[in-house]
């Protein structure tokens, strides 16, 4: 019977560094100042996470040897009770390689609660791949609004009428009620049809579901309800941006058509042959599975204020492909997805009108019987991937599909060191500063320094400001 330290050992090799749900720390000079700051993190992440206490990410994750246990032990309970609501824990310890390593799990906080915070009115702090940060106010926003239902989708539109609708969707929506729910909302026309369907408000007013699903330019009013998509540079064109560029627009049918466009053109295609004879195109990443995971992207983000600046952003790279959206999973947790028949709702009336929303091919933009997920799985193995991962920090969901063969090819991300691939995979959420990148990455500051100085002589990272003025740095590929 495996320990959860064996499968977690396992999981941090792999990965060459902490993940979103796993933070390792050596402890070998007594607990870490910064321990309170990741238990609140990962109590504030969906699922929790665990501590691990012992063991030295320098030298491979191999086991260092802990002053006084006990003391270590009463450290992380005095630290847990120290955050508000109090942080529960289970410790064990266990052996590795002849010596004690401490492994803290880590419960999530109640959403009721969320978000856990450091003290009576301190900082809240949320988890991000393998760092902690500080919640932002959009961020402690997003948690409060989690504790209730969202009706974001329900809210009208101001300044919008229903000339901003799309006559021609809206027709064909009409029609694809009336087949389909010729009893209930089919048995209805024209605007009391739109109303029923909370489409429109009572004074004739779009509502944010019915403007993204239907309407003519829902940018006019959510510039950022955008998908951006790019194909990530290879190490030969260092300094050049992200090529095959593009930003879907549109209402939801309309985006989520130039987004299998895009998949089109930039996914890899070769011919295979079956057993039986039957040629066919193997894409590069399944385009059903794809689309399953945009579709859901565009049904599923959150819909609230503090979420309107972002938008939805796909990257393919060399060897995986990531989708990553504004909002957490509502109401399931990443370990049931795509494993038990159930689904559940974030903007549960935008879903209801996209269930009748239909694209051009005639194809359905999303279903609701809870078999896209696992859709997902299927293609991915049925063209032997890995299977997919997903990370839920509570305020972005990110899937990412991955072809491992394909990591040694012209597309791959360019051939860094530790450190430097630390800082470069840091600077993928945008410009930072020293202490932002040194709290991201854990490097000290001369290791970190000569990482900077390496990436901007490789043209990767371009640095802003100076003397004088405060200093930030940034790829060269997100400009």
């Amino acid at each position: 019977m495996n320990r959860p330290i064996d499968e977690l050992l396992a999981r941090v090799r792999a990965a060459e560094g902490d993940t979103i749900d796993v933070e390792v720390k050596s402890a070998s000079g007594g607990l870490p100042q910064n321990s309170t700051s990741t238990l609140c993190a990962l109590a504030n992440l969906p699922g929790g996470g665990w501590l691990v206490l012992g063991l030295d990410e320098h030298s491979g994750f191999r086991p260092v040897e802990l002053g006084d246990v006990q003391a270590l032990k009463q450290g992380l309970i005095g630290k847990a009770r120290a955050c508000l609501p109090p942080v529960q824990l289970a410790i064990e310890q266990e052996d590795v390689d002849g010596r004690t390593v401490i492994v803290a799990r880590v419960s999530e906080c109640a959403v009721s609660a969320k978000p856990c915070r450091v003290g009576k009115g301190g900082p809240a702090w949320i988890r991000a791949w393998d760092g902690d940060f500080k919640m932002s106010t959009l961020e402690e926003r997003a948690f409060l609004a989690q504790r209730e239902q969202p009706h974001f989708d329900r809210l009208p539109v101001t300044g919008a009428t229903v000339d901003d609708l799309d006559e021609r969707l809206v027709q064909l929506w009409s029609r694809t009620v009336t087949d389909l729910d010729p009893r209930g909302l089919g048995r209805f026309t024209n605007r009391e049809q739109l109303f029923r369907a909370g489409i429109i408000t009572a004074d004739d007013i779009p509502t944010k579901a019915g403007l993204l699903a239907l309407g003519v330019h829902p940018q006019q009013f959510f510039p950022r309800y955008v998908v951006n998509l790019a194909v990530e540079p290879a190490p030969a064109s260092a300094g050049v941006r992200a090529r095959e560029l593009t930003t879907s627009s549109g209402p939801v049918p309309v985006m989520l058509e130039t987004c299998m466009d895009w998949a089109r053109k930039v996914f890899d295609r070769a011919v295979a042959t079956d057993a039986s004879g039957l040629v066919t195109d193997s894409w590069q990443y399944p385009l059903e599975a794809f689309r399953e995971l945009i579709g859901n992207a565009l049904v599923h983000r959150d819909l609230d204020a503090w979420s309107e600046g972002q938008a939805i952003e796909v990257r393919l790279q060399a060897d995986r492909l990531i989708i990553t959206s504004p909002g957490g999973l509502y109401g399931i947790t990443v370990d049931r997805l795509g494993r038990e028949g159930r689904t559940s709702a974030r903007n549960a009336r935008l879903i209801e009108v996209c269930k009748y929303t239909r694209s051009n091919d005639g194809a359905r933009v999303v279903e609701t019987l809870a078999s896209g997920i696992p859709r997902v799985f299927e293609t991915v193995r049925a063209a032997q991937l890995p299977d997919p991962i997903f990370h839920d920090t509570g305020v972005s969901f990110t899937a990412v599909l991955r072809h491992p063969a394909r990591a040694g090819t012209l597309g791959a991300p360019p051939a860094l060191g530790r450190s430097e691939r630390l800082v470069y995979d840091a600077l993928a959420a945008g410009r930072l500063s020293v202490g932002e990148l040194q709290a991201a990455t854990g490097l000290q500051p001369a290791t970190l320094r000569k990482a900077l100085r390496s990436l901007r002589g490789k043209d990767l990272v371009e640095q802003y400001g100076g003397r004088g003025q405060a200093t930030t740095y940034a790829r060269e590929d997100s400009h």
